[in-house]
């Protein structure tokens, strides 16, 4: 991770806390880099994989989405930490019933073929993320 970037980031999301007080992608990237962006999509990558990263870390970054927008924040409280959690798991859950429907095997055949695949992963000293 750029830890540079990573500061940086942080340091802007200190000010953002509350999903109320979420900053914009658009703000945040300018924020960052002191530009506007040109390109969404590929401008914005390596700011969301940092994103992604602090999370990986345990950085309780939460983020709204709305057709008016959305942005990132940090958590205030357990109550959006929660709703955060929640949005995630039903978003994981809906893309991996579609992967079942694909293989057409069941979900619970799914996850526990995903269980079983994890486990062999620890077992043989694999450290990719799930």
């Amino acid at each position: 991770m750029d830890q540079g970037l990573a500061g940086k980031v942080m340091v802007i999301l200190s000010r953002h806390i509350g999903e109320e007080k979420a900053v914009s992608m658009g703000e945040l990237y300018e924020r960052v880099y002191g530009k506007a962006w040109k390109n969404k999509i590929n401008d914005t990558r390596p700011l969301r994989k940092v994103i992604t990263e602090l999370r990986y870390s345990g950085a309780l970054i939460g983020e709204t989405r709305s057709s008016a927008g959305g942005g990132y924040f940090l958590a205030r409280s357990v109550h959006e930490l929660n709703r955060f959690f929640d949005k995630r798991k039903r978003e994981a859950l809906r893309k991996l019933l579609m992967v079942a429907r694909m293989q057409r095997v069941g979900l619970p055949e799914l996850l526990g073929q995903m269980q079983l695949s994890l486990r062999g992963k620890a077992a043989g000293g694999g450290n990719e993320r799930a």
